[in-house]
């Protein structure tokens, strides 16, 4: 677990918004989306998980608490010479059991329709589609998963 302010966390950052910025229709911009900046990041407010293989940052994802209220999963990404080896999956569970440390009751999060892995990896751990709970313009979908505690 690190802040998002850690130099290994920007790299990660910086790949995940330049893959975003190429796999969206729309290209991508992190001004116009939901905010996930540093301080919503770091306890109390929430976490940021890095992976890393071999010394190399090549994964992460972050944890936005809200009391009992949802948590949201934010920041989710695998570096592409990572992918297949079960990090986003590691990563996901690590932040759900954040949340429930935290006293969370479900996690949320929403993807965009281009991120077939990620859709299924959210489908295969227990998360349910749900209406839109939120406005983010490069979401079509949107899911929740309850938390047992």
């Amino acid at each position: 677990s690190t802040g998002s302010r850690h130099r290994d966390a920007r790299a990660c950052l910086a790949a995940y918004f330049t893959e975003l910025s190429e796999r969206f229709d729309t290209g991508f911009d992190p001004e116009l989306s939901i905010s996930a900046g540093d301080d919503e990041l770091t306890p109390p407010a929430g976490c940021f998980l890095l992976a890393t293989l071999h010394g190399e940052p090549v994964g992460c994802g972050g944890l936005k608490l809200h009391g009992d209220a949802p948590a949201e999963i934010k920041r989710m990404w695998v570096a592409p010479r990572a992918r297949g080896l079960g990090l986003g999956r590691r990563i996901l569970r690590e932040l759900e059991a954040a949340a429930a440390a935290a006293g969370a009751r479900a996690v949320r999060l929403e993807t965009n329709r281009s991120l077939q892995e990620a859709i299924s990896l959210y489908r295969t751990s227990g998360y349910a589609e749900v209406p839109a709970f939120n406005d983010e313009r490069y979401a079509h979908h949107w899911f929740e998963k309850d938390l047992d505690r």
